[in-house]
């Protein structure tokens, strides 16, 4: 992004028409209660995560008169009315920091849908506009990486009676999916927090973004880490002929423990046939790690079971306490190309039809874990609920008549937890002590920072089932 301070300048962080509203509430508002939450989509639940990872990259960081220069000379040619006085009110005031309180569900936590998930409000009432000026980066804040690892969370949820049902070891889940988004998400910073939301629910990415967002803003250990890949430019750069040589010298390579030997460069068949089947049958046999077969294009449900089939002809199999087939402990199958949350809960679908153990087959996800995602998959919405206006607290409610979906909730909001059900209620229904929301920020000061371990912990609680039943309706071909 270049050295601008423009990229954190929170004055600029904004859907340009947010400058001139402060001047459209009504005489007398003294505070805005704003609040996020999901309004449903396709999974009944969220996986909250990512809030504070904003909070300490932006809003902690204090405006100067530069950044309001530096704003105005943006919004001004863009036709926008730009309040220069407000911003240097703040400044004066407030030395430069937001005066708003923000107080979330502890990030880890996975709540239904249709619940508050962020509740804002400015504590100084010369600023009620300020509430509702961040919503945009807010809202972005949240929704993005909430997504993601909720699609994550819920490939955990289905992965794991895969793996009750067809293998011995059903604890290793957190290897079962890993990140290969990288290079198909639309940003490093997409990259860093989407990355970041899916190694809540498994150990596995090479998205190095992923694990310097996750050490950066929560203090998280490394991941497993990756394994150690063939590309095509490398098994191609030596032709066809030399396609077995180029395989040999990664088994041989130093210090490798995973070895990622890709078969589709050429011929598929051919590699896993004859190539590894036969030519290096003895190596890879006796090799003292773990050799991945990668397939890499093809039928994303088909090829890699056929593969399972095709090594097992090769190198044989075991049948596990469950009595299913499973390759020799140093042999898997590695599929990484054209998933989705579908076409992966359909590989192991395919394969416990076939009566092969889930420990075959461990998925990779790109673009359909990090990308194939938007504001509209959750829903994801940020509404003003409560005003107070000379010294009354009023609700404020959008009623659309064209969409249920959108209308919002009203009035200062708190999150219940009884008999494990959470529920939206009034603010003042409850005693404070209830209330699932915590504050995490004010003033420029984040008041409640989580730890990885915690976020990790939660999103392992025990949850209904209905939170994740349904959501993959079947794939064609699969059996």
């Amino acid at each position: 992004m270049g050295e601008s301070s423009l990229w954190r300048n929170i004055i600029v962080n904004v859907d340009s028409y947010k400058n001139a509203h402060y001047g459209m509430y009504p005489d007398g508002t003294e505070y805005v209660s704003s609040y996020v939450e999901s309004r449903g989509g396709r999974f009944p639940a969220t996986l909250f995560v990512g809030l504070q990872a904003f909070l300490r990259e932006y809003l902690t960081r204090r405006i100067t008169l530069d950044d309001i220069h530096e704003a105005e000379a943006v919004h001004r040619p863009m036709g926008i009315p730009f309040n220069r006085q407000n911003w240097i009110d703040l400044v004066n005031d407030h030395d430069g920091y937001l005066p708003i309180e923000i107080e979330a569900v502890p990030e880890g936590t996975v709540v239904p849908t249709g619940n508050v998930l962020v509740q804002l409000v400015n504590t100084d009432p010369r600023y009620p506009w300020i509430t509702s000026f961040v919503e945009t980066a807010v809202l972005r804040a949240v929704w993005y990486p909430t997504t993601v690892g909720t699609l994550s969370w819920t490939a955990k949820q289905l992965i794991r009676g895969f793996l009750e049902r067809t293998s011995d070891h059903p604890e290793a889940i957190r290897m079962y999916l890993h990140d290969y988004g990288n290079r198909g998400v639309s940003s490093l910073e997409s990259a860093g927090l989407g990355g970041m939301a899916h190694l809540v629910n498994f150990d596995q990415t090479d998205t190095v973004p992923a694990y310097v967002a996750a050490r950066q803003w929560y203090n998280a250990a490394a991941p497993n880490g990756s394994a150690v890949f063939q590309e095509h430019s490398t098994v191609a750069a030596a032709g066809r002929d030399a396609e077995a040589d180029t395989f040999r010298s990664l088994l041989k390579f130093p210090g490798v423990v995973v070895a990622g030997l890709l078969v589709d460069t050429f011929d598929h068949d051919r590699a896993v046939n004859e190539i590894l089947g036969k030519e290096l049958h003895d190596e890879i046999s006796q090799f003292q790690g773990l050799v991945a077969v990668r397939c890499d294009s093809g039928d994303p449900i088909k090829v890699p079971v056929d593969t399972v089939e095709s090594l097992m002809n090769s190198f044989g199999h075991e049948t596990n306490g469950k009595g299913f087939k499973v390759l020799p402990p140093n042999i898997r199958v590695i599929q990484g190309d054209g998933l989705t949350l579908d076409t992966y809960i359909a590989i192991y679908t395919e394969l416990e039809a076939r009566g092969l153990a889930a420990d075959n087959v461990l998925c990779g996800m790109g673009g359909g874990l990090l990308q194939q995602v938007n504001r509209d998959t959750l829903n994801f919405g940020f509404k003003a609920s409560a005003m107070r206006i000379n010294g009354e607290w009023r609700e404020t409610v959008k009623a659309p008549t064209g969409s249920a979906m959108k209308r919002s909730k009203g009035g200062r909001l708190a999150l219940r937890y009884t008999d494990g059900t959470y529920s939206t209620v009034p603010r003042d229904s409850i005693p404070a002590e209830e209330n699932q929301l915590v504050p995490v920020f004010r003033d420029g000061k984040v008041l409640r920072q989580w730890d990885f371990t915690e976020l990790i912990e939660r999103s392992e609680r025990p949850t209904p089932e209905s939170y994740y039943s349904g959501v993959v309706q079947g794939v064609a071909g699969v059996r």
